[in-house]
């Protein structure tokens, strides 16, 4: 490196990235020989590189790749290579969006002090904390530090019994993170059979792959079984507690009392056809004050009468954190003689709610609010179908009498909110929802796209305008809030998308700070060429978690300065704490927010984001299951489909007509050599040139389906259509790349597209 010289970007970013610790300006300085004035040049140039993502910078001010692992991390132990080393992976480490994980070796005699000392050696499935010495490019050391939580007491798995064994069963995981199966003697099968799911007990350490059967939990070829399995790998609680279940028993019609009666008000319920509980009614009328103004009401089951702070209720449904939905069940947060009786708007009953009374001008923008504990008595049970369908001049004989007072009133108000949605410029992603049809026998019949209708978008923009008004009432009152947050998209993750969306001819503003509108023009832009879905996919990836969380960031899909979550407290306790925010700021009487809970905010949104990410992997690991099940049946049979990532060892694809997504393995590509051109989103042929790359449509044949692991193998069979593109942005981090060798691996995760919950 030349000394006394300013580096360049790119001879800055190789030195950071090729430097085997954390650097910091100082070092910097000294290794470039740098002086005075140009220690200001370095510091600029450190900043664009840390606001552009290509850098990360920590609290002690020293700088690195962000794809370096930091030095002191939670490591879980995955498995036993050849030679007897222990391997682990980063705790949170995303192999689709990251590549595949860094190769990181325990030596369990290399352990640092306050360790494990003489205690059990680690075995595959440990939660440890480790200390990491970089030793090469991707290669990582690791000194334990302390365990977090011992090696799995239990593993679900599929047993079988192959030929051979004399006997011997075999179980492999169903998670696919434990790569090591387990021998199970005759004696220890404890009545499994072949073919069933069941949960084993290892023995015998790390290197001992020998275990016993302590639980059947279904036959495989059982679809309910398909819904359990989700249910047990990722601890969902099934069973409440006796105490919990009579108290919900015990539970009956709350008295009118102060309530705020409205049972004279049309409130009506719009849900699917399918759905069994309804807590959440509306209504719209013209405001007379205010020309092309409304006012509205949400009326929300008022849970908290029911479910009181720091009782058994209260605590089971706080353990779950939210209900869980699957194709063939429904785990509830609450029991079902609160979730379909008294917390349900049944029609034509007396129910208590929690009710936001609105009003908008004609532009729709929320000019005061109030909250009253009300009794309701829904006017009629209907469904977005028919809804729908009386808009569209075809109302059914219970409907038709609702038309003038109440349907019409609601698509008014709704079409101020909605001009007032697309003008703040809310982020409109268009992202068709899977819908799958379960037949008699709890088999999946058929994969479709659920049809969204105005109806659909109707209710939504209801409830987001009571959202925004429970989080504005809490801070007017000066109340904890527990928001709804969801922040902006990582800088990083901006510059990787502007540059993918440079290689198809389009534009996104430069900078590392975005606004949906920005995205919004991008997707109009596209909204008509083949790439259109691709571009949506793409653009959800690159969009940060919405969490809960007292500190509010506001919204970023929404564009929303405040928003929180108040509009189901019968599945989402998030709700419910709000809730009771709200009766004790507004004094709306018993159930109110304790003043001890005011404190916990901040557990709370912990808590309450790792149960929704829970329920989130166990209903998409549910559906990649049911859907390797309907799929089985046409293994060796080809379809259409798109490639929807791609990584260094393959390319993931969703085939047209279900929607059913699985890998296409690197080795299945044939002799080529292919490196991965990460800005352009392709696999490129060293000889040849071929490529394959995001959004080119493929005949594929189904080579595999595992309905144990949900995994689906394909292999390609032609190209139907290539995406056309370009060089990535002159300038960017991928203008220059240095071809390497992928690595090749046997199997992969799923493409786990990460819809968001709002």
């Amino acid at each position: 490196m030349a000394k006394g010289k300013v580096p360049t970007r790119d001879e800055l970013l190789a030195f950071i990235k090729e430097s085997a610790t954390p650097v910091g300006k100082r070092e910097i300085a000294r290794a470039f020989g740098l002086k005075g004035d140009q220690r200001i040049e370095l510091k600029e140039l450190l900043r664009n590189l840390r606001d552009s993502g290509d850098i990360a910078a920590d609290r002690a001010k020293t700088f690195k790749d962000p794809k370096t692992l930091t030095d002191i991390t939670v490591l879980e132990i995955v498995r036993v290579d050849d030679d007897g080393h222990l391997l682990a992976v980063p705790r949170r480490h995303d192999e689709e969006k990251e590549g595949p994980p860094p190769r990181i070796e325990i030596n369990p005699q290399a352990q640092s002090s306050g360790g494990r000392g003489s205690g059990p050696a680690p075995a595959v499935g440990d939660r440890v904390l480790a200390s990491l010495k970089r030793r090469g490019k991707n290669t990582y050391e690791a000194r334990i530090i302390r365990t977090l939580g011992s090696a799995p007491r239990r593993v679900l798995g599929l047993y079988e019994e192959p030929s051979g064994r004399d006997g011997m069963g075999i179980v492999t995981p169903t998670d696919r993170k434990l790569k090591a199966s387990y021998d199970i003697r005759p004696a220890d099968k404890n009545g499994a059979e072949p073919g069933d799911i069941v949960w084993v007990e290892p023995s015998g350490g790390a290197l001992a792959r020998r275990a016993r059967v302590s639980e059947r939990v279904g036959a495989m070829s059982d679809p309910r079984t398909v819904s359990l399995i989700s249910i047990a790998a990722n601890d969902i609680p099934v069973e409440f507690p006796a105490a919990a279940l009579e108290e919900a028993e015990r539970a009956k019609a709350a008295p009118l009392g102060q309530r705020l009666d409205l049972r004279d008000t049309p409130l009506v319920t719009i849900d699917g056809e399918d759905a069994r509980d309804f807590d959440d009614a509306v209504f719209a009328e013209p405001d007379p004050d205010h020309p092309g103004g409304w006012r509205l009401l949400v009326a929300i089951a008022d849970v908290a009468w029911y479910v009181r702070p720091d009782k058994p209720l209260d605590r089971a449904a706080y353990r779950r954190g939210t209900s869980v939905y699957f194709p063939d069940r429904v785990v509830p947060m609450l029991p079902e003689a609160l979730s379909n009786h008294w917390c349900s708007l049944v029609p034509h009953e007396d129910r208590p709610v929690l009710a936001a009374e609105m009003w908008i001008d004609a532009e729709g923008h929320l000019k005061r609010h109030r909250f009253h504990r009300a009794m309701i008595r829904s006017a009629a049970r209907l469904t977005y179908t028919r809804v729908q369908r009386a808009q569209d001049g075809m109302p059914d004989a219970e409907i038709a009498p609702l038309m003038g007072k109440v349907i019409r009133p609601l698509y008014g108000a709704y079409k101020v909110l909605l001009a007032a949605r697309e003008k703040r410029g809310a982020l409109d992603l268009d992202l068709p929802e899977r819908q799958v049809t379960l037949g008699d026998d709890g088999r999946i019949a058929e994969i479709g796209v659920r049809e969204r209708l105005d109806s659909h978008k109707l209710i939504e923009e209801f409830m987001v305008l009571a959202n925004v008004a429970a989080a504005q009432a809490l801070e007017q009152r000066h109340t904890p809030c527990l928001y709804r947050i969801h922040d902006n998209p990582d800088a990083a993750k901006i510059e990787g998308l502007r540059e993918f969306l440079g290689t198809l001819g389009v534009g996104l503003p430069a900078g590392p700070r975005i606004r949906p509108g920005d995205l919004n023009r991008v997707l109009h832009q596209v909204a008509d060429k083949p790439v259109a879905r691709l571009v949506n996919e793409t653009m959800l990836r690159s969009q940060s978690q919405a969490v809960y969380s007292p500190d509010n960031l506001g919204h970023f899909g929404l564009a929303l300065a405040r928003y929180a979550h108040f509009t189901s407290p019968i599945r989402r306790f998030p709700d419910l704490i709000v809730h009771r925010a709200l009766i004790a700021a507004y004094g709306l009487g018993e159930g109110g927010l304790p003043e001890a809970d005011k404190g916990r905010f901040a557990e709370f949104g912990e808590h309450l984001s790792m149960c929704e990410r829970r329920a989130v992997a166990a209903e998409r690991g549910a559906m990649d299951r049911y859907v390797a099940a309907f799929m089985a049946a046409h293994v060796g049979a080809t379809f259409p489909g798109r490639v929807t990532s791609v990584t260094r060892f393959g390319l993931f694809a969703a085939l047209d007509a279900s929607g059913a997504d699985g890998l296409i393995p690197i080795r299945s590509l044939g002799q080529e050599f292919f490196r991965h051109d990460e800005g352009r989103q392709m696999l490129i042929g060293e000889r040849t040139g071929e490529t394959f790359g995001l959004g080119d449509r493929l005949r594929l044949k189904l080579v595999e389906a595992d309905i144990a692991t949900g995994g689906l193998l394909f292999e390609i069979v032609d190209v139907i259509e290539r995406v056309e593109r370009h060089a990535p942005p002159r300038g960017s981090r991928h203008d220059r790349r240095t071809p390497r060798r992928p690595v090749a691996q046997r199997g992969g995760p799923k493409d786990k597209r990460s819809r968001r919950r709002r």
